[in-house]
């Protein structure tokens, strides 16, 4: 395995003129805040280097993980099932993530593994079975202890990752871990309440109330259908029908409502 601290800047643009991989993190850039950011940043990220999948999950210190983005580039989609694997406990077993979880707080570093050196279970169960061959994780501490990972696989149809690609990924980590953090706080002000107690609904039927637990937890909408297995557009359904039913129509309406029984 090997291990990287980041620096806080990159040197992208350094050498003179716009090169290509700095026009193609202009364009992943340009995509935070749309709706399907998770499929244009990636297809922006290909154009610096090819990578078949990305997620975008926090490690917390107690309790199973959270995601917030995944997608896949010319390659089928199990982003969201192969985390729904490591959710249900194999991150419990997951030592890679041990020497981030030893920088200080605001620290980046990058991580890269080969699939044999991941432990058996979950090589079986996420690599093997999607026929994946290494990841590299841009990875940032956050304040509260929390691990904030940007994983960026390859398959087996892809030639491992070179020197010079994580070259590259070492300059590109501060502005990719930004541009993601950024699109976190858009699409999940960090200024709202967490809240867990769902009392206002227990009378909506079964997805919707799901949906609406998750969002009272702060998570995205991409992360709801991650762990739900379903799409961003059907949780976004569920989510306005549930609205509906309780009279209201912003997200911020259902942390008040919430609070309110908290209260």
């Amino acid at each position: 395995m090997q291990f990287v601290p980041l620096a806080a800047t990159s040197g992208l643009a350094a050498a003179g003129g716009p090169s290509a991989n700095s026009l193609a993190l202009a364009g992943l850039i340009g995509s935070v805040g749309a709706d399907d950011f998770s499929r244009r940043a990636l297809a922006h990220i290909n154009r610096m280097l090819p990578v078949c999948w990305w997620s975008v999950y926090r490690l917390h210190e107690q309790g199973p993980p959270e995601i917030h983005l995944n997608a896949s580039f010319e390659a089928r989609d199990r982003t969201a099932a192969a985390f729904r694997v490591y959710r249900q406990g194999l991150y419990r077993a997951d030592r890679s993530f041990d020497p981030a979880r030893q920088t200080r707080p605001g620290a980046s570093s990058l991580t890269h593994l080969h699939a044999e050196e991941i432990s058996r279970v979950q090589r079986r169960e996420i690599y093997t079975a999607n026929g994946l061959r290494e990841r590299v994780s841009l990875v940032r501490r956050c304040d509260d202890g929390s691990l904030l990972a940007l994983n960026l696989y390859r398959n087996e149809s892809q030639c491992g990752f070179q020197d010079n690609e994580l070259a590259l990924l070492q300059e590109l980590g501060a502005p990719l871990i930004a541009c993601v953090e950024l699109q976190l706080r858009l699409s999940c002000p960090a200024a709202a309440p967490v809240v867990e107690d769902a009392r206002p609904l227990l009378g909506l039927p079964r997805r919707e109330r799901e949906v609406c637990e998750r969002l009272l937890m702060g998570w995205t909408y991409d992360g709801v259908a991650a762990d739900l297995g379903l799409s961003a557009g059907t949780v976004k359904t569920y989510r306005d029908r549930a609205f509906e039913r309780l009279g209201i129509h912003h997200r911020n309406e259902l942390f008040a409502m919430a609070l309110a029984h908290q209260g």
